[in-house]
């Protein structure tokens, strides 16, 4: 045995031991569900009258229950807390788009410490925390993987043309076709995961993150047909994704049974933000809904069952809770440690959700932030909520009694200002503390080992005008001065690089200057490739400026990409590529495609 294997097969039954676990089979599993767009109130457990999640409900009267946890009010950042048990902010990750949704490096994730803690950990769907090295899920700590691109299916980074059913989606690290709907196909592949893992008896770990119900907004017309009749295709798609979600959340927990795993299963339901299309029918009393800093935009719901760990009957938790609690408290259930030293900015609330409150935390005057940032750099008190389990202060200025006020309709600053005075005293030395980190950007990396070619996309420009995020915008091809951004990168080994620029990705195979016809439809919304393709007839020069270094290169009419071949230090720097044609017309190349070459 190398010293390298010895040293971690030490570090592994040092873990072993510490968990209090005799064998490796004995541990809990995990099983995190975390769904997108859908708020407190999308479910019939919470009062709902239209929608239906029948197998939820039974979740629901089974578990513990947090009453008042909170997230961030939009995708990535909920994730980046909930992975990191960092504030967002302090994680890089502020926004959804425009480099801000990259999970810092350094950052621990829920895969990484679990599978250092010998779990087979698998993630599948939505990952919004980096396509790129080393920001990706298989870069940090997943062993098993199947994901979309980007934010959402049919997003600029996802596999061309992808839209909800069928498609490919990027399987360890590769594109994979698939065939079905993307929720029941997520859920399949956790499914087969955990019956490999079961085998192999080793405890597992299975994220299971949908994109569903995110838009554009499709659904098999099995799920939405009982609710498109009396509520129209926008909130009847809504809600047939949900059920959808439901029936596979029971077709999993029937599984676990089948499989004789529930009993030492930690199942763990939850959201990402509040409502994104639901408010209008109910909201759980609640003001706002996704992106907004008051509570209809970031408390959602969080169960947990877990018959071994006596997490099986209905309670309800009521003191504040956060996401950035998820990872202390999944350590701490499952009595696992971490070979490195974590100073989270959550912590476990196991006491909690026994029943037992710690008494070295004083619950009830807990504090915690959330805010909407969603800008390419943070502003202090933008979007902002203030918390704790009786008040919450949004944009430093409002106050709100959410105990007898939870619709946040009255605000009683004038009335409380010593609380105001308080509050505000926190969250000023609380941005004191994270803003020093704001000015540390993640950077692509190229010419790494793992990730030889990158596969850059406008997904991720810094930009001040209109960031290409979806398919869509590719196929629009705007062109104006503002069409375009940078990347940030990382050049790993210095050496001879291939630089491709193309306006489509390399699986559609189009020529620059192509149109193309608008792509099938799926039941539901229009979808992204529905779009017509512009045509361009006169671009026919490419560029790129990376190191302060301009370097400009003509193709023809029928080429897929323009090349350029370039020597590279090491280090970080911003890359910038367009292309030109006459009368300064400007495109940015959507898609750059980086290769480190052997001399």
């Amino acid at each position: 045995m190398t010293s390298r294997l010895a040293a971690c097969f030490v570090l592994i039954c040092t873990v072993w031991a510490s968990s209090g676990f005799s064998e490796a089979q004995d541990r809990p599993n995990v099983v995190v569900v975390i769904t997108d767009d859908q708020g407190y109130g999308d479910l019939s457990c919470h009062g709902n009258p239209v929608l239906k999640t029948p197998g939820i409900d039974q979740l629901y009267n089974e578990s513990v229950r947090l009453v008042d946890y909170h997230v961030a009010p939009t995708c990535s950042p909920t994730r980046a807390a909930l992975q990191s048990g960092h504030w967002t902010n302090r994680t890089g990750v502020w926004h959804t788009i425009m480099g801000r949704s990259m999970l810092r490096e350094n950052e621990p994730t829920i895969g990484e410490v679990f599978s250092d803690a010998g779990y087979a950990t698998g993630m599948f769907g939505k990952w919004h925390l980096g396509d790129n090295y080393p920001f990706r899920p298989e870069d940090r700590g997943y062993t098993e993987v199947l994901r979309h691109g980007g934010g959402g299916v049919g997003q600029t980074p996802d596999y061309w043309d992808n839209a909800y059913f069928d498609g490919s989606y990027w399987h360890n690290g590769k594109p994979e076709a698939v065939n079905g709907y993307c929720t029941d196909v997520f859920f399949d592949y956790a499914k087969q995961f955990i019956k490999t893992q079961k085998a192999a008896k080793k405890p597992f770990l299975a994220y299971i993150s949908t994109n569903a119900p995110h838009g554009p907004l499709h659904c098999p017309e099995e799920f939405s047909k009982p609710y498109i009749g009396k509520h129209g295709s926008k909130v009847g798609n809504f809600f047939g994704m949900i059920a959808n979600i439901d029936a596979n959340v029971s077709k999993l927990r029937a599984f676990l049974d089948d499989e004789g795993l529930t009993d030492n299963t930690i199942f763990i339901f939850t959201t990402d933000n509040g409502t994104a299309t639901g408010a209008g029918v109910f909201n759980s009393e609640m003001r706002g809904r996704k992106g907004s800093e008051y509570d209809g935009g970031h408390r959602v719901p969080f169960f947990v069952h877990w018959p071994n760990g006596n997490l099986k009957t209905a309670m309800d938790v009521e003191p504040i809770t956060h996401a950035v609690d998820v990872l202390p408290t999944l350590m701490d259930l499952c009595h696992v440690t971490s070979s490195k030293e974590r100073n989270f900015d959550g912590k476990s609330i196991a006491s909690l959700l026994r029943g037992k409150p710690d008494t070295n935390t004083d619950w009830d005057n807990r504090i915690l932030v959330t805010d909407s940032q969603r800008v390419k750099d943070p502003i202090m008190w933008k979007s902002s909520s203030v918390m704790t389990s009786k008040w919450r202060l949004v944009n430093g200025k409002e106050l709100y009694d959410i105990h007898s006020d939870p619709g946040q309709k009255n605000d009683v600053a004038k009335a409380y200002p010593g609380e105001v005075r308080r509050l505000r005293d926190f969250y000023q030395g609380w941005w004191e503390e994270i803003e020093p980190s704001f000015k540390n950007a993640t950077s692509i990396y190229l010419g790494h080992p793992k990730s030889n070619p990158a596969r850059l996309t406008s997904h991720d420009w810094i930009t001040t005008g209109s960031t290409p995020w979806n398919q869509g915008h590719i196929r629009k091809g705007v062109d104006n001065e503002k069409s375009t951004g940078f990347w940030y990168v990382n050049v790993h080994s210095a050496g001879t690089y291939e630089v491709e620029l193309r306006r489509w990705p390399e699986e559609a195979n189009l020529a620059i200057n192509s149109g193309l016809k608008p792509g099938a439809p799926v039941p539901g919304a229009r979808a992204y490739r529905e779009t017509p393709g512009r045509e361009f007839s006169t671009l026919d020069t490419a560029h790129v400026e990376i190191f302060g270094k301009k370097h400009s290169s003509s193709f023809d009419q029928d080429d897929v990409k323009a090349k350029f071949r370039i020597e590279l230090p090491t280090g970080k720097t911003k890359l910038t590529a367009s292309f030109t044609g006459p009368e300064d017309q400007s495109v940015g190349a959507y898609y750059a495609y980086i290769t480190r070459v052997e001399n």
